[in-house]
């Protein structure tokens, strides 16, 4: 996010560097309002421009699990390792055609006037059998790209170049 609003004079800085040291509750059931929930939280204390962001895993043959839950989905004190376990484990026996998947990704940016404004996108893929490269699950999976590859392609980059666009659209 910072190498892409740099440009635009726009310097970012997470919570903690801000010295908002909270736990926001993502008590919501979408990407988008678990976004907006954190956002508006740090709005509030700070009443200046804030951009959030929820992401996760959608796998079809699971109905959509682990979603909004993604970070949590082995239970609350669970490693990558177990995660990627955890749904290796849940769809074994699914067959490779019914292993479609999506990391997606919803920012929530609140402007300087207290607007929100959400950009959502999505990564398609699909589960492999076993992990691929360093913590991966996809045949090509994102731990075998390069950062720059990932930004180009993920689900959390093509949200950040929509807010990208919005906010160049709005300076003119």
């Amino acid at each position: 996010m910072k190498e892409k609003l740099n440009p635009l004079g726009i310097t970012v800085i997470s919570q903690k560097e801000a010295g908002y040291n909270i736990e926001v509750d993502e008590t919501g059931t979408t990407f988008e309002e678990n976004a907006t929930l954190k956002a508006e939280a740090i709005y509030k204390l700070s009443k200046l421009p804030v951009i959030s962001d929820d992401s996760g895993l959608e796998i079809d043959a699971l109905n959509g699990e682990p979603g909004i839950y993604s970070a949590r989905y082995a239970g609350e004190n669970a490693t990558d390792e177990d995660r990627r376990n955890k749904v290796l484990n849940s769809m074994k026996n699914v067959e490779k055609e019914k292993r479609t998947a999506r990391f997606t990704c919803a920012i929530c940016y609140i402007d300087e006037d207290g607007n929100k404004h959400i950009f959502k996108q999505s990564c398609e893929g699909t589960i492999a059998t076993e992990p691929h490269g360093v913590n991966g699950l996809g045949e090509k999976s994102f731990a075998e790209l390069s950062n720059n590859e990932k930004n180009k392609i993920s689900h959390r980059g093509k949200a950040i170049d929509e807010f990208v666009k919005y906010l160049k659209q709005e300076e003119n």
